[in-house]
């Protein structure tokens, strides 16, 4: 009795909790719970529910490699000067000094120092011979963007510049964005921004000059990649409708597959000069320097994990619903009653788990369909399931609940009334489901 109690106060926390969540907007935008314990006729049971992780810095779980490899300043030790003004030449960089060393590094760790800490190329110095440099961000994993990519430089943004991704593992790659202070010239392109694109150019490759025209160098230091802008374009201005944009994500997969990299690459090819002419006499005025990347974005677990773990050098989702893999992408060898399916963000606020099945289950049974096999007595169609009222059970919901009560459904002390011959269409539809149930006889038989 005291366990049953028991029972009964976790199945009521548990739903509390739950309306409680539901009131917020985030519960439904996060879809951070992939399963919670309910009450039914059999006791507590899991409701399961699509789940993916919380939102992050990716940028400290990445290795980060430079093209050509001695690209970075510093060895052997070499001076460099201010981009605003080529007399002041009292800089140097030692790759041998730490106070004077520009590892890559530097581009990924805290912001906020003083003096700024930054990742630097080497000079020019090499002019006309293009200064190109390839910079690649490998996550071995696959990463869901969330939040706009933003790069910080440090001696001036590149007059042209290409932000690429891969999505298998860096064998092949597609631009993402193009940049440069005349698109025309540099890449043959109609300079446009992300406010030219619509939901249907959404996809579009673009070539912007916001983030390479003009020089001030003090302030303008940013370039970016607009996720946000992207979202918005479902979303609203403030991503406010994220269910607009999770039903785009869930129905559209090559919209899904924009936003998801396992690498970026950023291709440096021509530096900042603050001036149309390059300054041969003072070359050592331009090259390349970041202090500060930032990737924002959560492990891709097809809304099969709400959590990823960083072991051994590695990604991985901790997957739920009886499925594995890096990115939960297959079921479990002992739980392959029918073919593995990613999760999906609708119906909102749950999602539709779609978890993968013990072996030994064999087909799901179509029990209803709302069109011939209609659930009784006000219950409803879920999955082909029919989910019955707290008054009734049964296939089709046909049963009063009371049948199984000490005493039936006779007395008034039931709460019931008394039982009434079934209908006609009550007979017709329990027929038709134990047709349906028949049918799937020997497919169980033939499946064990």
């Amino acid at each position: 009795m005291r366990f049953q109690f028991a029972l009964t106060l976790q199945a009521i926390w548990t739903g509390m909790c739950h309306a409680a969540m539901q009131h917020y907007p985030a519960a439904w935008g996060h879809y951070d719970v992939c399963k919670s314990q309910v009450y039914s006729d059999e006791g507590l049971t899991w409701d399961y529910m699509a789940c993916q992780p919380e939102a992050a810095d990716m940028t400290q779980f990445l290795k980060v490699s430079l093209d050509p490899p001695n690209i970075t300043c510093g060895d052997p030790p070499e001076p460099y000067c201010a981009l605003e003004n080529p007399y002041m030449c009292n800089n140097e960089c030692d790759a041998g000094t730490e106070e004077l060393a520009h590892p890559p590094q530097l581009m990924f760790d805290i912001e906020g120092r003083n003096p700024t800490t930054f990742w630097q190329s080497t000079t020019w110095k090499k002019y006309p011979k293009a200064l190109l440099v390839n910079i690649t961000l490998s996550w071995n994993k696959t990463i869901e963007l969330t939040d706009d990519i933003v790069i910080t430089f440090e001696s001036g943004r590149p007059e042209q510049m290409v932000l690429e991704k891969s999505l298998d593992y860096g064998r092949t790659w597609q631009p993402y964005q193009f940049y440069a202070t005349d698109c025309l010239d540099a890449f043959t392109m109609e300079p446009k921004t992300v406010q030219d694109l619509s939901q249907h150019t959404l996809l579009d490759i673009i070539c912007t000059e916001d983030y390479s025209r003009g020089y001030v160098w003090k302030y303008d230091k940013t370039v970016r990649f607009e996720i946000k802008d992207r979202f918005a374009l479902f979303a609203g201005p403030r991503l406010h409708n994220m269910a607009s944009l999770y039903g785009q994500l869930d129905t559209t997969k090559n919209l899904r597959d924009f936003f998801t990299i396992t690498d970026l690459r950023i291709r440096l090819l021509r530096p900042a000069t603050g001036a149309t002419v390059v300054d041969e006499s003072s070359l050592s005025r331009y090259f390349y320097a970041i202090s500060d990347i930032k990737v924002q974005g959560r492990c891709k677990c097809n809304l099969h994990a709400n959590s990823c773990v960083f072991d051994k050098e590695k990604l991985s989702c901790e997957c739920e619903h009886n499925t594995t893999g890096p990115d939960c992408g297959r079921c479990k060898r002992s739980y392959q009653g029918r073919a593995w399916s990613a999760g999906s963000y609708l119906p909102i606020p749950k999602g539709t788990a779609n978890i993968c099945v013990p072996n030994n289950i064999g087909p799901v049974t179509r029990v209803c369909d709302n069109e011939l096999l209609r659930c009784q007595n006000g219950g409803e169609c879920v999955s082909n399931r029919c989910s019955c009222p707290a008054s009734h059970t049964g296939l089709l919901c046909e049963k009063p609940r009371c049948e199984s009560e000490l005493g039936g459904c006779k007395g008034p002390e039931s709460g019931q009334a008394s039982l009434r011959p079934p209908s006609l269409c009550s007979v017709l539809m329990l027929l038709l489901a134990g047709a349906a149930l028949w049918r799937e006889t020997p497919r169980r038989a033939a499946a064990l």
